[in-house]
C-alpha cells in the first residue's frame, strides 16, 4: 500500500514541474515593424504603426513621453485606437488648448510572460497650416 502511494505522488510532482517549465514553442515578444516619425495637420487621421510577435502572443501598449496612451479600449469615447495588429490609429490628431495635444514621442511595448519588447522611438507632429512669417 505504501509503495503506491509513492508512485502516485512521484507522478504528481513531475507533473506540477512540467506545467511550471516553460514551453519549448514559448519565446518572448520582438519588435517587428517600429512606428516612424509623422507630421501630421490637425484634424487629419494617422497611424503610428507597430507589430510584435511573440508565442503566446503579447499584448501592446503605447507610450507617448513615457506616460501611457489612452486609448478606446479604456476609453470608448478616445479618439485613439489601438488597432488588431499593435498600431495606433488616431480618428484625428488633437492640437489644442482644451485637451492633451498628441504631438510628442511615441514607443510601442509588448509583453508576455516571458519578458518585454520596446520599439524605437517615434516622433509625431503637428504640421502648422500657417507658418510664422519672419521679418
Amino acid at each position: 500500500m505504501k509503495l503506491v502511494q509513492v508512485i502516485v505522488l512521484c507522478g504528481f510532482l513531475n507533473a506540477h514541474t512540467d506545467a511550471s517549465r516553460v514551453r519549448q514553442e514559448d519565446y518572448p515578444p520582438r519588435i517587428v515593424e517600429h512606428p516612424s516619425d509623422l507630421i501630421v495637420s490637425k484634424g487629419e487621421p494617422a497611424t503610428l504603426n507597430c507589430k510584435a510577435e511573440g508565442r503566446p502572443s503579447p499584448t501592446v501598449e503605447w507610450y507617448k513621453d513615457g506616460e501611457r496612451v489612452e486609448t478606446d479600449r479604456d476609453n470608448p469615447r478616445s479618439h485613439r485606437m489601438l488597432l488588431p495588429s499593435g498600431s495606433l490609429f488616431f480618428l484625428r490628431i488633437v492640437h489644442g488648448r482644451r485637451s492633451k495635444p498628441d504631438d510628442g514621442s511615441y514607443v510601442c511595448v509588448a509583453r508576455n510572460y516571458l519578458g518585454e519588447a520596446v520599439s524605437h522611438n517615434a516622433s509625431l507632429e503637428v504640421a502648422c497650416k500657417y507658418p510664422e512669417i519672419s521679418f
